[in-house]
C-alpha cells in the first residue's frame, strides 16, 4: 500500500475535528483513511513556529490537514461555525459542557447546518452522575465490567493498555455511530447528535460474557474460563528462547490436530478436552513441551495448520511476518512504520493520504479552500483568531 490521494469509500465527505486526545483522533483517522476530507482544528496556542513541512510524530493525526484557531475568541468560534456550514460531520472529544461554553453546542451548530452529524466522544457519556468526572480508559472499562475479567486466576486485573476503552469501545464506536447517522440523514435529510461513551462501548463488548453467564459457561472467577487462560488449550506458552506462542484450539477437531502435531494424542493428561479436573495436568504437559523448542521452531511445526497457533509478536516485529507483509498490513509513510488502513474495500481502496501535520500547518490553505477570502484571513490574523 502506498501513500495516495485516493477517494476511498468516504470520498466527498467533509469532517471537522476539534483536536483532542485518544479516541476522537482515532475516529477521525479512520474516516480520513477511508477517504473523508478531515480538517483538524488545533488550538492556536499549539501552533509551532518551526518547520511546517515536518510531519508530526502523532500517527493518530495522519491523513488530514490542520488549522490553528483561537477558540476562546468570538472570531475564532465564528471560523469553526463557518467551517461547519460546509461540513457533513463534526467530531469533538471534550468533557460535557465544554463545547457549550465555547459557543459550539449542538444547537448552535445545527442552526448553521441542520444536516450536520455532531459526534461526541466521552468516557462516561453526556449524562449521568459521573458525566463531568475526569477519567481515563482504565476507569471506563472498570466501570463497565470489562476490566475485571482480564487477567489470570489469583492475580489482579490487567489493563489491556488503552486498546479496549479508547480505541475499541471509543473511537470505533464513534465511527459506527457517525456512519449510521449519515445513513439515516440520507432518508430524513437531518443530522443528529451521536453520544459515544467508552463506558457504553466497553459494556457492549462484554455482551458475549453476559450470554455465557446465563448458560453456565462463565464461572465468574478470573482465569477460570474458556477464553481467559482458564483452559490450557486457549493459552500463551513460553518457548525455549524466552518468547511466547499462542494456542486457541477450542473446537474438538482443532484440539485433536494440536495434539497430533505435538505428539500428545495418546497422553492421558490430554485425553478429555473439556474435563476441567484434568486442566491442571494438561497445562503442565503443554508448558513442558513448548519450553523444549524456540518460537521459530514451533512456527515451522504448527503455523498454517488448524491447530489454531500463532507466534506472539511485539507490535513492531509484526510487520516482518510473511502474512502481514503479503497483505500489507503495515505501511511506511514518511519513513515511519505504522498500521495500514482497515477494513479493505474491493473498489474504493482506503489509503494514508498524508503524514501527520503539525498543528496549524494548513491554516491559510484550508480556510481558502473552504470559502474564506484573503482579506478575511488577514483580518482574522490581525484579530489573533487564527494562527
Amino acid at each position: 500500500m502506498t501513500t495516495a490521494l485516493g477517494s476511498g469509500p468516504l470520498g466527498g465527505l467533509k469532517v471537522i475535528e476539534l483536536a483532542g486526545l485518544g479516541p476522537a483522533p482515532f475516529a477521525a483517522m479512520m474516516l480520513a483513511d477511508m477517504g473523508a476530507e478531515v480538517v483538524r482544528v488545533d488550538r492556536r496556542g499549539r501552533v509551532s513556529a518551526g518547520d511546517k513541512s515536518r510531519p508530526s510524530w502523532d500517527l493518530l493525526n495522519r491523513g488530514r490537514r490542520s488549522v490553528g484557531v483561537e477558540l476562546k475568541s468570538a472570531a475564532g468560534v465564528e471560523v469553526v461555525l463557518r467551517l461547519c456550514e460546509r461540513a457533513d460531520v463534526l467530531l469533538e472529544g471534550f468533557r460535557p459542557g465544554v463545547m457549550e461554553r465555547l459557543g459550539l453546542a449542538p444547537d448552535a451548530v445545527s442552526a448553521r447546518n441542520p444536516r450536520l452529524v455532531y459526534g461526541r466522544m466521552t468516557g462516561f457519556g453526556q449524562s449521568g452522575p459521573l458525566a463531568h468526572a475526569a477519567g481515563h480508559d482504565i476507569d471506563y472499562i472498570a466501570l463497565s465490567g470489562a476490566l475485571e475479567p482480564l487477567g489470570r486466576g489469583g492475580e489482579k486485573p490487567v489493563p489491556p493498555l488503552n486498546l479496549l476503552g479508547d480505541f475499541g469501545a471509543g473511537g470505533m464506536l464513534l465511527v459506527t455511530g457517525v456512519l449510521a447517522a449519515l445513513f439515516e440523514r440520507s432518508v430524513s435529510g437531518r443530522g443528529q447528535v451521536v453520544d459515544a461513551a467508552m463506558v457504553d462501548g466497553s459494556a457492549l463488548l462484554t455482551t458475549m460474557l453476559h450470554a455465557h453467564r446465563q448458560v453456565g459457561m462463565w464461572s465468574g472467577a478470573r482465569g477460570d474460563n474458556l477464553l481467559d487462560t482458564g483452559a490450557p488449550f486457549y493459552e500463551v506458552y513460553e518457548t525455549a528462547d524466552g518468547k511466547y506462542v499462542a494456542i486457541g484450539a477450542l473446537e474438538p477437531e482443532f484440539y485433536r490436530q494440536l495434539l497430533a502435531l505435538l505428539g500428545l494424542t495418546d497422553d492421558p493428561r490430554c485425553a478429555v478436552q473439556l474435563d476441567r479436573a484434568a486442566w491442571p495436568a494438561m497445562r503442565e504437559a503443554f508448558t513442558a513441551l513448548f519450553a523444549q523448542k524456540t518460537r521459530a521452531e514451533w512456527q515451522r511445526l504448527l503455523e498454517g495448520s488448524d491447530a489454531c497457533f500463532a507466534p506472539v509478536l511485539c507490535p513492531f516485529e509484526a510487520a516482518e511476518h510473511p502474512h502481514n507483509q503479503a497483505r500489507e498490513t503495515f505501511v511506511t509513510i514518511a519513513g515511519v512504520l505504522q498500521p495500514a488502513p482497515a477494513p479493505r474495500f474491493s473498489r474504493t481502496a482506503s489509503s494514508v493520504r498524508a503524514a501527520p501535520a503539525l498543528p496549524g500547518a494548513h491554516t491559510d490553505a484550508v480556510l481558502s479552500d473552504w470559502g474564506f477570502s484573503a482579506a478575511e484571513l488577514a483580518q482574522l490574523r490581525d484579530d489573533e483568531a487564527i494562527a
